[in-house]
């Protein structure tokens, strides 16, 4: 699966929307749009959206409760 689509994927998970990504990078929107249309994000900012997530990035995205179980992997 695309990373563009893993992310779009994601946000749906945990009900954001891309400005609301955008807000927690300190980026604007259409920076976050361009990067899912290109499919174009570096490791680093990979591993900021799954910092800004609460989310662990090992190629994918992990979503665990407060207990450290996993609920699932994107």
């Amino acid at each position: 699966m695309p990373m563009a689509k893993k992310i779009k994927h994601l946000l749906l998970e945990l009900d954001l929307t891309i400005t609301e990504l955008a807000e927690r990078l300190g980026t604007k929107p259409q920076n976050i749009t361009n990067k899912l249309k290109r499919d174009n994000f570096s490791e680093n900012e990979l591993q900021d959206i799954a910092r800004v997530l609460n989310c662990e990035y090992e190629a994918k995205f992990i979503i665990k409760d407060e207990d450290g179980n996993i609920l699932k992997e994107i």
